[in-house]
């Protein structure tokens, strides 16, 4: 039977993989948090790891504040790649099967065409390079862990894009949305679900896959498709579409980095919804829960 240890748990994936592992296979998965365990400590994940007994990790423990990375580049890196590393290093011994998350921004942006997993890193970001050290990093101590890239994660759960523009639809009378970034919004509720598919398929194939929802927006596409979701199409008809010279930050994201989900799909078998669709359950569940609170 399986035992699952999932990392980075107070986060909107940690979250949602609680919902979905205790709906999937309730009580076989221990969750922790950065303040439970040091995750960078190497010889406390050991002791941890050692006496768990654990058959899975799903690593969502991570650093991704993007534009603050730019100058807190140790906090960066020990998350990113120390982790990952750590649970590497012990992954044959204990014979471990790995899920890394890690990022679209590992990627420039200078295409027009979904990335496949076979496509080459070219990060921008002081983030997307340490997450790119992190997947050669464990891949280089653990060749059958998964790596499973996404991007533009949101949730009923944490901080994230749908909850920002929210707040701004309730304290201002306009907004303004970079429109010329492309990728795809991802609920962390359908990666969660992919996820507790793939181990209860007990098929378990290493290597990098890509997951996200399936279609295209920008940054505006996606507050204006918010925006009226939620009931406020007065709202979304004054979003002002920007383009990214407008809003200068301090990390350069990839001005394209739509995913390709061939080889998830036609591995495991996974039906994805198109993003759209994926908001308005996420928003549904958000009403429920602020309903039943």
């Amino acid at each position: 039977m399986a035992k699952i240890l999932v990392t980075g748990s107070n986060g909107q994936l940690g979250q949602e993989l609680r919902r979905v592992f205790e709906n999937d296979m309730p009580g076989v998965t221990t969750y922790i948090n950065r303040e439970e365990l040091d995750l960078t400590d190497r010889e406390a994940v050991e002791r941890f790891l050692r006496a768990g007994n654990f058959t899975h990790i799903v690593n969502c423990a991570a650093y991704t504040a993007v534009d603050r990375a730019e100058e807190e580049k140790l906090q960066c890196k020990e998350a990113n790649v120390d982790i990952p590393s750590n649970f590497g290093r012990l992954a044959d011994e204990l014979d471990l099967r790995i899920i890394h998350l890690s990022t679209d921004y590992v990627f420039d942006g200078h295409t027009w065409l979904p990335y496949a997993e076979v496509a080459k890193p070219e990060p921008l970001s002081v983030y997307g390079t340490t997450k790119r050290k992190g997947e050669t990093a464990l891949m280089g101590l653990a060749p059958t862990a998964m790596i499973i890239r996404t991007g533009w994660l949101y949730s009923a759960y944490g901080k994230n894009f749908l909850k920002t523009v929210l707040r701004l639809a309730s304290s201002e009378g306009r907004m303004s949305m970079v429109a010329d970034q492309i990728g795809t919004p991802t609920y962390a509720g359908d990666l969660a679900q992919a996820i507790s598919d793939i181990i209860r398929s007990k098929h378990w194939n290493p290597g990098i896959f890509h997951y996200a929802n399936e279609g295209v927006a920008s940054w505006y596409d996606f507050a204006v498709a918010i925006l009226e979701e939620c009931g406020m199409p007065d709202k979304a008809r004054v979003v002002e579409p920007i383009p990214t010279a407008d809003y200068p930050t301090p990390a350069t994201r990839p001005f394209y980095s739509v995913l390709d989900k061939s080889k998830i799909k036609a591995t495991y078998g996974l039906t994805i919804s198109h993003w759209r669709d994926a908001l308005r359950r996420c928003i549904s569940q958000m009403s429920s829960t602020q309903k039943n609170g």
